[in-house]
């Protein structure tokens, strides 16, 4: 036993390692743009200050179909858009471009309710004291809707950790690569379930530190 821990333990930590940094480039990526997409969403529905019923069609088209997109089917379907970004199609690097893409929609949305849930007397007050839309936005709407941005943070960096798991089915690296190449093709149950345990062991650790922020920020 302790000779097949030794053999499997820096390759674990490698992959964990890899993991890690598909995860948290791809988040990198995700909170500007989703952040973004979100606003826009708001700002252009009806009653918004931005009011643009066919930009906001056009956008919430766009959120749905990369929301409905299976994360398997969307690894396969933006392979020349990776290879043209990255230069390569396999390997932890070439994994974040797909990461980004299926996260970013789902990270829209939730910025999108997130935002919603400010009471509209706030940003009605700003504006009747000479704010402007820009100023609404980043003084008003992200600051008082922070505890909620802060949990939607934390369910769509476990997303992308489940996510980057599905990756290693392509070659993407990381802690899915390793279960399928060597639990699952060659028979090592061990390594299966460690690398269950890694990334149960990842999810606790980000939801208690989400929800420690969040909960912090709710009482600030």
């Amino acid at each position: 036993m302790n000779d097949g821990w030794s053999e499997w333990a820096p390759l674990l930590w490698t992959a964990t390692r890899e993991t890690l940094v598909m995860v948290g480039v791809a988040m990198l990526v995700t909170i500007p743009f989703g952040l973004l997409l979100g606003v826009l969403l708001l700002l252009t529905d009806r009653g918004g200050q931005l009011e643009s019923r066919v930009a906001n069609r056009v956008l919430g088209a766009i959120v749905n179909v990369g929301r409905s997109v299976p994360f398997i089917i969307l690894l396969v379907a933006v392979i020349p858009l990776t290879r043209a970004l990255v230069g390569t199609t396999i390997g932890t690097t070439a994994a974040i471009v797909p990461l980004a893409l299926a996260t970013i929609p789902f990270f829209a949305r939730i910025v999108e309710t997130a935002l919603r849930e400010v009471p509209n007397g706030l940003v009605e007050a700003a504006l009747a004291s000479g704010a402007r839309r820009r100023e609404v936005v980043s003084k008003v709407l992200v600051p008082e809707a922070l505890p909620s941005l802060v949990s939607g943070v934390t369910i769509t960096t476990i997303g992308v950790i489940g996510y980057s798991a599905m990756a290693g089915a392509v070659g993407g690296g990381g802690l899915g690569d390793v279960a399928i190449r060597y639990g699952y093709q060659r028979y090592e149950t061990e390594v299966t379930i460690a690398t269950v345990v890694v990334l149960v062991l990842l999810v606790q650790l980000l939801q208690f530190a989400g929800d420690r922020v969040s909960r912090r920020l709710s009482h600030s």
